[in-house]
């Protein structure tokens, strides 16, 4: 109401010094004028009282006002997993040829725990790796051999003999001989964890295959295994992740058969090749 009432005053003033600006006659003239500033008088007193009551409200809507043009946003923290332009960690390479034709596994370790500190060599490292030593056999058609979940299967050394590899757990388990607690085994995580250790500066050991995407389902056997069977392939293979841009993945890889693969690609196949990945923390 106080409100419609100071509108009210400030109209009437406007009209009445509009108007007498209109008229000749001295005595209209002059009363409009007179008017005219009566009503401006009452407008400005209307309003010292609107101020009054209102001043604590006015208060608090200005200082609102100064605070949000002074106010500067906090900085929105840059995710961990986020994917950057471009990451890359120079790590040791080292090959596992001629001495370790099914050695890929303990060689990838020997470049993860080099990079970290440890002067270990790839010979060390596949002298002392848990084995399953289940012998190979071929029952109605069947294979039954060992599992690479619970230890090396079969002859490291040589093709001359059945041999596959070994998974993350006695890997991880070797590396901790070494770095104890430090290890960090993260199989069956998403690959954005892969994507945080390599932001940290972290290189990721990891279980691939040879081909670096995802296989067919006929590159896939069963084998039959003391702790139940298991599906295996033959391009099982192990690098060690150093890097990553928007297009590509890059490794070191102990036979050197590439350097990089596309991104997708690669992630599908460690994926299918059940997300093993193992790391160091500094």
């Amino acid at each position: 109401m106080d409100m419609i009432l100071l509108f009210l005053t400030i109209l009437i003033a406007i009209l009445s010094l509009w108007l007498s600006a209109k008229f000749t006659i001295p005595w209209i003239k002059k009363s409009f004028v007179v008017y005219g500033l009566l009503f401006t008088l009452t407008a400005f007193a209307i309003a010292g009282i609107l101020i009054s009551e209102h001043w604590p409200t006015i208060q608090k809507t200005a200082g609102g006002l100064l605070q949000t043009k002074n106010y500067t946003p906090p900085q929105k923290e840059i995710s961990k997993t986020a994917i950057r332009e471009a990451v890359y960690i120079e790590a040791p390479s080292i090959s596992q040829l001629p001495e370790l034709p099914r050695g890929c596994e303990v060689t990838t370790l020997a470049m993860l725990m080099q990079y970290f500190g440890e002067n270990v060599d790839k010979m060390e490292l596949a002298e002392k790796v848990k084995r399953d030593t289940t012998p190979y056999q071929r029952i109605n058609g069947e294979i039954h051999f060992g599992n690479p979940y619970d230890g090396f299967v079969g002859d490291m050394y040589s093709f001359a003999n059945p041999g596959l590899g070994v998974y993350h757990g006695p890997i991880a388990d070797l590396a901790r001989e070494y770095f104890g607690d430090q290890v960090i085994d993260f199989s069956g995580g998403s690959f954005n964890e892969i994507i945080h250790h390599l932001n940290n500066g972290q290189p990721v050991w990891v279980i691939i295959n040879s081909t670096y995407k995802e296989l067919p389902d006929h590159m896939f056997t069963t084998w039959h295994t003391p702790s139940g069977p298991i599906e295996i392939t033959r391009k099982e293979h192990s690098v060690l992740i150093t890097g990553y841009d928007q297009d590509y993945i890059y490794f070191n890889d102990p036979l050197h058969l590439a350097t990089k693969a596309p991104y997708e690609d690669f992630k599908a196949a460690w994926e299918q090749m059940g997300k093993q990945a193992i790391t160091i923390s500094k």
